[in-house]
């Protein structure tokens, strides 16, 4: 691999709706580039992109891959990142390696919930954007509306950079050229002219020469620093050029590879990611965190950020990174996040898809791999100086897994092997999590939504390890809403020395917002119950906030004072007051009017407008509340709900049931609510306490 600056290599992400054609348009770009000699499709399962074996079934991606190619002297790095809602924490995970997001819309379906996420997110972490409508050579399209839509969604900055003409049969690029020379030519769009100018003249807004030039003499800008100008725009988030093409035919293809190449900003030329620095102060201690940005320069200290982990068969662990700044070299030693052994670097690679191609360095800019290092992890930092020791990329917008699904080994002699399979699946995803629920008892593996667990389900399976799934059960709390007094005297005659232990307390709630949810206070006077005895009494409450006073969930919200007792000289233990203290607080829980707490999610569903008024009467059945709901440009209503997450565990399946495939929703943990008393009543009737047992 040719020796390649910072100011050489272009980074691009292509994100968007499953299904928009990003994997079809990345084998365009590497068959008209001659990277590849023939160029595959996603139903032959043939594509550099989509390789594993979940892909080819699917025929969708379900991870990224790197991909790349020299185009006009640069080197552009692609990453293609899946489109469906359930993988979208894939796509997020890769902003930071990129200087650019090239965001893929269908230009038959136009806009929907991922487009708007994807953009709101590079927006908010200050990331070039552009957009690539792609398949315009379908029929009955009307680009003018959807280039209207766009421009109402994301606002007037979006300009279209080059035309298509009628039929989709090749575009025109109408920033580089004025499109007089092009008048003739039969295209969608009122005028080609009208188009060069409005972004001519959006571009030159940032540059005060450029301007004055205009108003004075019109057009005849110098090339090289129009180029300058326009870059500047998309960093400065005064320009979204639209661009067009057709990834079957190839139709505007060269174009859009003359923007990868040379109109996208290098990672020299656009602000880098924001890292968070904590400094160490010369005593060893850490001091306060402070925003920090690397420096692409390849004789500074090394830092780069692991956006990517994956487990190959033949090379073990790769971790895929971006060098932000020094050059990582093969064989080296360098340091991990703040670990204080080095690790060894052993052999470095550069992607194309599965094919890995060993490089002796990686500089600032550029993108790689290391393999069979087991202590890199996703989010990692590599560098090689503790001044670095304390460095972390600011925090990512990933999507909480909300979607679970409780999982039981059917041979639980397959207990390591699991736990084996289980570990490298979450080191790969970081939206996919496994979590033991001691209130419910349950294993509950949770992910995006049902096709997600699926796939995660399937790859257990191929692993020889069968699970047995159900619907997790709702994790309730308990709590009390207000004063009362408990007593208990715990007596014990066994032959011998005995056990006695009496204890009062009081209990009152504590604020929903409270740090700990549970105080415990020693208000008694006198030594009733002597200095050496409370520890247990406190053991004895504490046990009950794990296991629960009235339905076995955890207790919280309440605070404790133990006000008086008595005890025995000889026969006082701390086994008797443990026991007196856990069902004095029983007996007080029991009067304090306890209810049940259940967790509440935040839901956001997108679908198309005509499906507003079934998604609002559905949420209703499932004790739902729509807070706000609105249609938005390209008809399609956005609805933002409250629901009980007990309610609408089974969303995914229910909402594509309703609008055909067509809706999607995000869902995250919000609030606890009370539950209604036949809810209440259900659980606790069920609940057979620990107690009664003995």
């Amino acid at each position: 691999m040719p020796t390649r600056t910072a100011s050489d290599i272009r980074n691009i992400c292509l994100v968007g709706a499953g299904g928009s054609g990003k994997t079809t348009l990345a084998e365009r770009l590497l068959f008209a580039t001659s990277t590849t000699k023939r160029m595959g499709t996603v139903g032959e399962g043939n594509t550099v992109s989509d390789f594993t074996e979940e892909e080819k079934h699917h025929k969708h991606s379900l991870q990224p891959a790197v991909l790349h190619f020299d185009y006009e002297g640069h080197l552009v790095n692609l990453i293609d990142t899946p489109g469906l809602g359930d993988f979208t924490g894939h796509a997020i995970a890769c902003f930071p390696a990129c200087e650019t997001i090239a965001v893929v819309v269908d230009a038959q379906k136009g806009i929907d919930s991922v487009t708007r996420r994807m953009m709101a997110v590079a927006a908010e972490r200050r990331i070039p954007r552009m957009i690539v409508v792609n398949k315009i050579d379908e029929h009955n399209l009307d680009l003018p509306a959807l280039v209207a839509a766009i421009r109402e969604t994301f606002g007037s900055i979006c300009l279209p950079i080059n035309l298509p003409t009628a039929g989709g049969s090749k575009v025109i690029n109408v920033f580089e050229h004025d499109g007089n020379d092009a008048a003739g030519d039969d295209t969608d769009f009122s005028s080609v002219h009208e188009a060069h100018k409005q972004i001519v003249e959006q571009v030159i807004e940032v540059d005060d020469e450029l301007t004055e030039q205009y108003l004075e003499k019109g057009e005849g800008f110098d090339p090289a620093k129009l180029h300058k100008a326009f870059e500047r725009c998309l960093e400065d988030a005064h320009l979204i050029p639209i661009c067009f093409t057709s990834a079957k035919t190839g139709a505007g293809a060269d174009d859009l590879l003359h923007v990868f190449a040379s109109l996208c900003p290098s990672p020299v030329e656009v602000n880098p990611p924001e890292f968070v620095k904590r400094d160490a102060a010369p005593d060893g201690s850490v001091g306060e965190e402070h925003e920090w940005h690397a420096k692409p320069d390849p004789s500074a200290k090394l830092l780069a950020h692991v956006f990517r982990v994956v487990t190959d068969p033949f090379l073990g662990k790769i971790a895929m990174f971006r060098v932000h700044q020094g050059t990582l070299k093969a064989k080296a030693e360098v340091l991990l996040d703040d670990h204080k052994k080095p690790i060894r670097v052993g052999h470095l690679f550069q992607l194309q898809g599965k094919e890995h191609i060993e490089v002796s360095e990686i500089g600032p800019g550029a993108i790689g791999a290391i393999a069979k290092v087991e202590e890199l992890a996703f989010n990692s930092v590599i560098h090689d100086t503790h001044d670095l020791d304390y460095v972390r990329l600011s925090p990512l917008p990933l999507p909480r897994p909300m979607y679970g699904q409780a999982i039981e080994l059917k041979n639980h002699a397959d207990e390591t092997k699991f736990s084996g399979v289980i570990h490298k699946l979450t080191a790969e995803d970081p939206c996919l999590k496994v979590e033991r629920i001691a209130a419910t008892k349950q294993t509950v593996l949770r992910g995006l939504g049902e096709l997600h667990l699926r796939i995660i389900m399937e790859k257990v399976k191929r692993a020889g390890i069968e699970l047995l799934t159900s619907t997790p059960k709702v994790a309730y709390k308990e709590t009390v809403t207000s004063h009362a007094e408990g007593h208990h005297r715990h007596k014990k005659q066994t032959g011998g020395a005995g056990q006695f232990g009496e204890v009062y307390l009081r209990i009152e709630p504590l604020p929903n917002d409270h740090a700990e949810g549970f105080e415990f206070h020693n208000d008694t006077v006198g030594g009733s119950i002597p200095r050496q005895f409370m520890p247990a009494v406190e053991k004895g409450v504490r046990s009950v906030l794990s296991d629960g006073a009235i339905a076995g969930y955890p207790l919280t919200g309440v605070a404790v004072r133990v006000y008086d007792g008595k005890y025995h000289d000889v026969d006082s233990k701390e086994i008797a007051f443990i026991t007196a203290g856990k069902r004095a607080f029983i007996d007080a829980v029991g009067k304090a009017r306890p209810v049940l707490l259940e967790p509440y999610v935040l839901l956001e569903i997108t679908a198309p407008s005509r499906y507003m008024g079934d998604i609002a009467g559905h949420l209703s059945t499932k004790r739902g509340r729509v807070q706000n709901s609105e249609v938005l440009p390209g008809d399609v209503c956005l609805v933002k709900a409250v629901a009980p997450l007990g309610e609408v565990q089974n969303y995914s399946n229910e909402l594509k049931s309703m609008t055909g495939g067509a809706g999607n929703y995000s869902m995250e943990y919000s609030h606890d609510e009370r539950t209604p008393a036949h809810v209440q009543s259900a659980v606790v009737a069920a609940y057979k306490p620990k107690h009664d047992e003995e």
